[in-house]
């Protein structure tokens, strides 16, 4: 049987190693990388400028996800995106080798083990199980059913002071026009019970805070889903003041993140009540106005942050009738300036969004003290005393793992294999929209 590739059009793909299962594929084509535990063998692949994770799996299967993750894609959830499928793998002997699942490596992204693998701050825990909740009750407003929601299956990315959590595994997922009752209660359970799993796991392991309890831990995760899921989908009965219980409710649903297609509204028999049902398009609501306005792709809540800065400018400068011109304004005179004055050498720490939104923490912190602290003074302080002591966040390029046999990093610290690594491409600041060279 000839090789298959499916998927990606990029012949280079052909000359990486399908020939040797991916358990030994030679370390020079591997990028030390974090992973999450997995059923089947996965391996980071360094291709043409970025990462590449590739999974071993039977053919029907890898098709299949790889259609799900496309179709998944298509209608906006987060999820990794899907780069080929290559069947028809044999060794030199002629023994068939197992289909291969290639999707890219989300930038700037941990698994969830990762961030235990260091000291974490109060409520880090309680924020990636609240990501794991907006992403599930996201995809049940899609009608897709996961079937094995767990830690290990999301990888999360820093979003301001919270994580967004993006699917990785699409295996055991199927999509449905709706998601009965029961089977979203199904998957929460499904959520429930491996969470508690992964947290005695940890726990066994002695990488879990002692104060924590994998069973409220367990708990949250369906806690956190009902309020969200309520809150988007719930009927409110009205009997006076409607218009302004109707804006009330858009306005609490669009600060939750999510934008309204439209409204259900009933009268009741003798006209005094009325009944609303909001109709959820999709989360990003913020980050919708934020690229509309600036061009700037960032999460969520990054963008809420943004914005916000942004309409304290606007009220500064006296600007607040043309919101565009002072987005643009904004745009070149705060936000472009700011991640400029980072060095070269700290851009591979974190997304230029994320550094923005610790400038403005830092610039409250060092107001308390003096109140008068310009924007670039705050800059400064935050490039000499926070971000040096930042470990790298962008998963794009890392180092060989050969690098790593002896068990040490380059500065001679002590590393697992495969630990997070420094990176030699940040596409985030290629990207970024400006006004003027970086220097």
């Amino acid at each position: 049987m000839a090789l298959k590739i499916t998927g990606a059009v990029d012949p280079e793909l052909l000359d990486l190693p399908w020939s040797v299962p991916l358990e030994t594929w030679p370390k020079d084509t591997l990028a030390a990388l974090p992973r999450g535990i997995s059923r089947h063998v996965v391996r980071f692949v360094r291709f043409r400028g970025r990462v590449l994770a590739v999974k071993e799996t039977v053919a029907p299967m890898a098709k299949r996800e790889f259609d799900m993750l496309k179709e998944l894609g298509r209608m906006g959830a987060p999820c990794v995106v899907p780069f080929a499928v290559v069947d028809g793998r044999v060794d030199d002997n002629g023994e068939e080798l197992a289909a291969a699942l290639v999707t890219e490596h989300l930038q700037f992204s941990l698994p969830y083990r990762a961030l235990f693998s260091q000291a974490l701050r109060d409520n880090t825990l309680t924020r990636l199980i609240d990501a794991l909740a907006v992403l599930l009750v996201r995809l049940h407003l899609l009608g897709f059913y996961w079937g094995d929601v767990s830690l290990s299956n999301a990888l999360f990315r820093r979003d301001a002071e919270a994580f967004s959590a993006y699917l990785v595994d699409a295996e055991t997922g199927d999509l449905h026009r709706d998601l009965t009752p029961g089977q979203r209660a199904y998957d929460i359970d499904l959520a429930r019970t491996n969470i508690i799993g992964e947290m005695f796991d940890l726990q066994a392991a002695a990488e879990l805070d002692d104060a924590v309890d994998p069973l409220e831990v367990g708990d949250r995760i369906e806690e956190r889903y009902k309020e969200l899921w309520n809150t988007l989908t719930e009927k409110q009965t009205y009997r006076e003041n409607v218009r302004k219980h109707v804006a009330e409710r858009v306005q609490a649903l669009n600060d939750l993140g999510f934008d309204v297609g439209e409204l259900d509204m009933t009268q009741t028999a003798d006209g005094s009540e009325l009944t609303i049902r909001p109709k959820v398009v999709d989360a990003g609501h913020h980050s919708r106005r934020l690229l509309r306005l600036t061009g700037l792709d960032v999460q969520e809540n990054q963008a809420r942050r943004l914005l916000n800065d942004m309409d304290e400018y606007r009220v500064v400068t006296g600007n607040e009738e043309d919101e565009v011109l002072a987005a643009h304004e904004w745009l070149a005179d705060v936000f472009e300036p700011t991640v400029r004055a980072v060095p070269r050498e700290y851009r591979r720490k974190l997304e230029p969004a994320q550094v923005f939104h610790e400038v403005l923490d830092h610039r409250w912190f060092l107001a308390e003290k003096d109140p008068s602290v310009t924007m670039p003074e705050a800059v400064a302080s935050y490039v000499k005393n926070v971000l040096p002591t930042h470990p790298d966040e962008q998963a794009v390029l890392g180092h060989e793992i050969s690098e790593f046999e002896d068990g040490v990093d380059a500065a001679g610290m002590p590393v697992a294999r495969e630990a997070p690594t420094h990176t030699t491409m940040i596409h985030a600041w290629q990207n970024l929209p400006r006004t003027g060279q970086l220097d």
